[in-house]
This record gives structure tokens, sequence and C-alpha cells, in this order.
């Protein structure tokens, strides 16, 4: 009896992915490290703090981990952000998510002030009950603590609420708190490693799980 839907946004609701990655491997690079894309881009969806520790050494990111952590942020706001689309449907799937009466909370691995910009994006600001960001808890996906304090802002127990993500991180995170997790293969991710790291059902996307809502988990009474 699914009550509430926490929703993922990079790679979920706005076509960002490559664009993180992008940022991520030019501060990479300005800090003398050379990363080939791919790699960084199967990274994408954790939070910095995260992320950080794949590519750099405990001394690195004591030197310079803050240094490029606040680097990437303004190159990719100065240099990408106003690139960033939203995939189709966002809008109108949760438009349909509230008609049926169940809440809607945002938990992503992004700064407060980059969802911001995202909810504006996808034009679902006004749909949206709880906000949850990086800048709200000290580790990020895979570590389900984002997850876990949207769970109190809905006051809802696991069982009454689902996680929808595009990445690994979003599934495992939802796993390690007994959130039912259903992935979006819009991100990038295969089904696969989705399926992997927890996700129980696979959508292409927004428009996808839109078009099929009355036959999904999400069309249950609430």
């Amino acid at each position: 009896m699914i009550k509430a839907v926490i929703f993922d946004v990079d790679g979920t609701l706005v076509d960002s992915v490559d664009l993180h990655a992008k940022a991520w491997q030019e501060a990479f690079l300005e800090f003398g490290k050379t990363i080939d894309f791919k790699t960084v881009r199967e990274q994408i969806g954790k939070g910095g703090d995260q992320l950080l520790p794949t590519f750099l050494t405990k001394a690195e990111i004591e030197e310079y981990g803050e240094q490029l952590t606040e680097f990437r942020g303004e190159h990719f706001k100065k240099n990408y952000i106003d690139q960033i689309k939203a995939f189709a449907k966002v809008r109108d799937l949760f438009k349909i998510i509230k008609a049926s009466g169940k809440k809607i909370a945002i938990g992503t691995s992004a700064k407060k002030d980059e969802l911001s910009h995202y909810l504006k994006v996808a034009k679902i600001d006004d749909l949206v009950d709880v906000k949850t960001s990086a800048d709200d808890v000290e580790k990020s996906k895979p570590f389900p603590d984002i997850f876990a304090v949207a769970l109190d802002k809905l006051n809802l127990p696991p069982e009454n609420v689902v996680v929808i993500g595009d990445s690994p991180y979003d599934a495992e995170a939802a796993s390690k708190i007994d959130l039912l997790a259903i992935g979006f293969l819009c991100g990038g991710n295969s089904a696969d490693v989705l399926r992997g790291a927890g996700a129980t059902t696979i959508y292409d996307g927004p428009e996808d799980l839109f078009n099929n809502f009355t036959q999904s988990a999400l069309a249950a009474p609430h």
C-alpha cells in the first residue's frame, strides 16, 4: 500500500548525467587527474563525499578535495546547468501520482541550489511535498541517509513508500532502509545493474511509468 514516492532527480527526472560527468572529469583534470569519461559517469548518482574517494587517496582528499569539489560546483553551474532539460512527461507523472492521493518527496545527492533549479526546469516545484538534498545529510548515496531524512519528513513507515531512481546507488540506498525501489533506464544504467542493486521493477523513464501507471505499484489504493 504505497502512500508516497521518493524521487531521485539527476538522470531520473532531468537529463543531466553526462553533464555532471563532464564537469567532474574536467574538475579532476584541473587538479592533475586524468580520468576517462565512462569511469566518471559510472559514479554519478553519488554525492561528492562518496565520489571523491573512488578517484583520490585520503591524503589527496585532505590536500585539495574541498577545492576540487568547489571548483566542480562552480564549473558545472557556469558551463552546464543551463543545458539541462527535463525528461518527457515528468509533470504529467507527478500530477497523476498526486491525483491518486500520494505524497511526493525528492531525495537527491545534488546540492540544494542545484535541486531548486531542476525543479523549475521540470516544472514540478508546486507538486513536491518534501525536499531532501545532500545539504541535509553528512553522507550521500549509496548511504541511505538522504532517503531516511525524506522518510522522516513524510512521517510514514518504509512499507508505505517507494523510491524511484536511475542509478544503482538509489536502489542500494533504498534497500538499506527497507524501501521498495523502482529503476529508470533514462540515466544510462542497464536493467541488470539496477536489478542487481535492488530495483524490483524497471521502466524506461517518467514517460513509460506515466503511460503504464494504472498497471504499476503506484496505482494501488492509497
